[in-house]
């Protein structure tokens, strides 16, 4: 039962951020912002994650998972409510950075707490709370979109606040998350820089950042290459959204595939399996093909990132849960930014066909390097 009440904080605390994304970006369009202010705001989502996602681990280890889940959900309702009390570009931009700060608190302590649930639950836990994600990543922009064509920008603003708070609120009436520390016997300060000398939590990184190259480059240049060969907008909708319905099943049957192949296994196998989607993409025009190789890719990589979130937990030192996964949100961070500024410079110059091949090169290097690590650990 534990595990289903932390997913319905992470379920609560997602919708709203996935919301406030999709709210702030199209109320900066109405305001007359143009595209650069919209990816400035949009960047300011991620400039606190980047900056604080180790400090936030450090803040759960040494203090355990309820504060911070708590003044979480509270910064991040606070920065919602900026809008509904007054509008104007300047709100927006301490909207965006204080849900970004709000949620980077939030989100690694609820990942520490989901890992400490239980180890020999830890994969079943773990691919559960992935469900939840995936259910957020639909009703949150969904609920930010009708929202705002029912009843407006504020009401919409004061709703994902709402969502935001709730979480806050159980944390208080119902105990959910326990008063935990996860420190160890030896609390002198390290650099989060010496778990890198940890082989396995570095090769867990590295493809971490890997996996999340793929997710975000499919989400970019899918689009364009539909367009380029001459796809409707509706074709292409439907592409992704098979996609996005892999990536949902495949978490619900995550922990059977890692209890017979382990996790490194599972992840090994995802990569190599994303890396041939990748490669097979220019390789066909129609829509229904395609689809299926969309279907293939959320098959690999729904599965991956969990996965690395797992063994990021799993090959942390003892009582450095929470600033491995810091660690690991960084790592991410700078993934975020970094490959698509790459890629896109190649495909402004070379079109979106050699990104799709370079990518699947880049999975593929990301899959031997996850089965050294599988045959490192059975040694």
């Amino acid at each position: 039962m534990a595990v289903y009440l932390v997913v319905l904080l992470s379920l609560l605390n997602s919708i709203s951020q996935r919301g406030s994304k999709v709210a702030v970006s199209l109320y900066a369009l109405e305001l007359g912002a143009g595209s650069l202010a919209v990816g400035l705001l949009a960047a300011l989502f991620a400039v606190f994650p980047l900056l604080l996602a180790v400090h936030a681990g450090r803040v759960s280890d040494r203090f355990g998972m309820r504060a911070p889940i708590f003044c979480g959900c509270v910064v991040m309702a606070l920065g919602l409510l900026l809008p509904v009390l007054h509008g104007g570009l300047p709100m927006l931009v301490a909207c965006a950075s204080l849900v970004g700060l709000g949620h980077i608190f939030f989100h690694v302590s609820i990942h520490n707490l989901v890992g400490s649930l239980g180890e020999g639950e830890r994969t079943k836990n773990f691919s559960t709370f992935a469900l939840g994600s995936s259910i957020a990543a639909f009703i949150g922009p969904s609920a930010a979109g009708f929202g705002i064509e029912i009843g407006g920008y504020r009401p919409t603003f004061a709703l994902l606040a709402a969502f935001a708070a709730l979480p806050a609120l159980l944390v208080l009436a119902m105990r959910i998350v326990p008063v935990s520390r996860a420190h160890d016997d030896k609390p002198e300060k390290r650099s989060a820089w010496d778990l890198l000398d940890n082989r396995q939590l570095r090769r867990t990184l590295i493809m971490s950042g890997v996996t999340l190259t793929g997710i975000e480059l499919f989400s970019f240049y899918l689009p364009v290459y539909g367009r380029a060969v001459g796809l409707s907008p509706s074709s292409i909708g439907m592409i992704l959204s098979t996609y996005a319905v892999a990536g949902f099943l495949v978490r619900a049957f995550m922990h059977r595939l890692a209890e017979r192949f382990t996790e490194i296994g599972v992840l090994t196998g995802s990569l190599f399996l994303a890396a041939a989607a990748y490669v097979a993409v220019p390789g066909f025009t129609d829509a229904p093909l395609l689809a299926g190789v969309a279907f293939a890719l959320g098959l690999a990589l729904g599965s991956a990132q969990p996965l690395t979130i797992i063994l990021t937990y799993n090959h942390a030192p003892k009582g450095r849960s929470g600033e491995a996964l810091g660690m690991r949100i960084m790592a991410n961070k700078v993934t975020q930014i970094g490959v698509p500024l790459m890629f896109g410079g190649v495909g402004a110059a070379l079109g979106s066909v050699p990104v799709f091949l370079a990518t699947g090169a880049f999975l593929f290097a990301g899959g031997v390097l996850s089965l050294l690590s599988s045959r490192r650990e059975s040694e």
